[in-house]
């Protein structure tokens, strides 16, 4: 009998155990990995592959014509373990005729949990007020001191009324919010009937929102989106939120809103770059949370993941369906 030739696949990091079982099991694939839990140098990755028929990457792997040049006529199969693609070169990967898989869903709860974690965090001055607690800042109790802003009678302005962002409103309608106002590519008419949602402009969502969260896709039209113009039209006492993508937002002009007392705080799970530098002055405000990225993280939300990326990239190497491909 001749010997079985087998189709070769990259991993592009450790990746958590469910997903990497998968591919463990595998017998018609050798695999390979980047043994570590940091990124992958570029060298690294262009070598790792070089010949290679399948790739699982993260967001953190820029996949763009250099690497595909470097991957060769072998790749068929991109599985990439996040729901943004803005990592993928995806005009250049339609062009080979390489298909694309991606885990939506399966991190929307736990994103919408992390956004509501923030907005309160941000809106109610916690790390403030543990710091004061902690640097005998506490003291006799005082009718205004750590004051913050509530969410009652509110109106909240969501920027993205997608999966996420519905699973965001969906957690919000408890706490009494008065009015829900959305904006986005499109009017979603079906998705707002259950908050009551309002299609507005832009410039009006910043106008009349008590508190914003960001939770659109990064694309050429929302890339910058919250600029200076945006923070000018916000309340002073308007809260910010983002949790999408952080080119959505101009950071300068994010610091100069809030140390001019334009708006009253923003919390941020995304930034630019990733890590942002310990010495960037949007740490410096006390006004500010910045949170590293962490959306997604939750042991069992992560191990989703990483099973849907392995079965994604399993399927498309098999000429299979993949339980979760972009159509492009």
């Amino acid at each position: 009998m001749r010997p079985v030739r087998l189709m070769k696949v990259f991993v592009t990091r450790r990746i958590p155990p469910d997903g990497w079982a998968a591919l463990a099991r595998a017998a018609d694939c050798e695999v390979e990995h980047w043994d570590s839990d940091e990124p992958i140098p570029a060298k690294e990755l262009e070598r790792g592959v070089a010949g290679a028929h399948g790739l699982l990457c993260l967001l953190t792997d820029r996949v763009d014509k250099r690497l595909l040049d470097a991957a060769g006529s072998n790749l068929r199969v991109i599985s990439t373990m996040s729901v943004g693609l803005d990592h993928l070169a995806l005009e250049e990967i339609k062009k080979r005729g390489i298909r694309v898989g991606y885990t939506p869903d399966v991190l929307t709860d736990t994103t919408a949990e992390l956004a509501m974690s923030l907005l309160l965090t941000t809106c109610r001055r916690l790390p403030e007020a543990m710091e004061e607690v902690k640097n005998g800042g506490w003291s006799a109790w005082k009718p205004l001191w750590m004051c913050g802003y509530g969410l009652t009678q509110s109106t909240v302005g969501i920027i993205g009324l997608g999966r996420i962002g519905q699973a965001i409103a969906r957690r919000l309608k408890p706490f009494g919010i008065q009015r829900f106002l959305y904006t986005g590519r499109q009017p979603r008419p079906q998705e707002a009937a259950e908050f009551q949602a309002e299609f507005v402009s832009t410039p009006r969502l910043a106008a009349e929102s008590d508190f914003i969260i960001v939770a659109c896709s990064l694309t050429p039209a929302t890339k910058g989106l919250c600029n200076k113009d945006f923070f000018q039209q916000m309340k002073s006492t308007a809260v910010f939120v983002n949790i999408s993508r952080g080119e959505v937002v101009n950071q300068d002009d994010l610091y100069e809103a809030l140390t001019s007392g334009q708006i009253a705080a923003a919390g941020l799970d995304v930034t630019t770059p990733e890590p942002l530098p310990t010495d960037h002055p949007l740490l410096t405000l006390k006004n500010c949370v910045i949170l590293p990225h962490i959306g997604s993280a939750t042991y069992g939300t992560r191990n989703t993941m990483s099973l849907l990326a392995a079965n994604n990239l399993l399927a498309g190497l098999r000429g299979e369906p993949m339980p979760r491909e972009l159509k492009l």
